[in-house]
């Protein structure tokens, strides 16, 4: 656990970054196509154009369906998993390889999160919920008991989602939503009960 490839020297990368170094990662260096016109991110140098060479790399790319196509090109599926000291995770739960689990997110018994996924900032992911590869959790949502989110889906700031719920593949599902009822694949919807948008 000394060096850290970083795919996606944005905002979101900073903080991947952190929470490397929070976990002993001793030399961190962010890949990525703009350079050479951006040489750093933060504190973090930008080192070059990211290539089959740069391992171990993690994709720190916010967009779900981008972040898929990362993960193919660049065979992430080894990658790291990397969660935050002050999260809570069950000892049950299972997160998959390349995923990130922020600062304050709480992660319940037999809960399973799929590959490249991210649990931002101050989530929660209630027991027996399913989430499939490459699903985002936006910072302060609610997941309650046995809710399953298909892949590529986006869960916005602060929604809740009742218990049992199951939220198809590539949804959208806007800040503050209340979702009480099942929502098909390719959906986008928002409101307190939710909508189609």
């Amino acid at each position: 656990m000394n060096s850290l490839h970083i795919l996606g020297g944005s905002g979101h990368g900073k903080v991947v970054a952190e929470i490397a170094s929070l976990l002993g990662y001793k030399q961190i260096v962010f890949v990525d196509a703009v350079w050479p016109e951006r040489t750093e991110n933060g504190r973090w140098p930008v080192v070059g154009k990211p290539t089959h060479d740069h391992q171990p790399m993690f994709c720190a790319v916010g967009r779900n369906d981008v972040r898929a196509e990362l993960f193919e090109e660049f065979d992430l599926w080894d990658s790291p998993t990397l969660v935050h000291p002050s999260a809570i995770i069950s000892p049950s739960a299972k997160i998959g390889a390349g995923s990130l689990v922020v600062a304050g997110s709480v992660i319940n018994a037999d809960a399973r999160v799929g590959c490249g996924s991210i649990l931002n900032t101050g989530c929660s992911v209630d027991h027996d919920c399913l989430l499939e590869d490459f699903v985002h959790i936006s910072p302060g949502a609610r997941l309650a008991g046995g809710v399953e989110v298909g892949a590529g889906s986006w869960i916005g700031i602060g929604a809740v989602v009742r218990e049992g719920v199951r939220i198809g593949r590539n949804v959208m599902v806007a800040a503050g939503a209340a979702v009480v009822q099942d929502v098909p694949d390719a959906a986008r919807i928002g409101g307190v009960p939710a909508k189609g948008l």
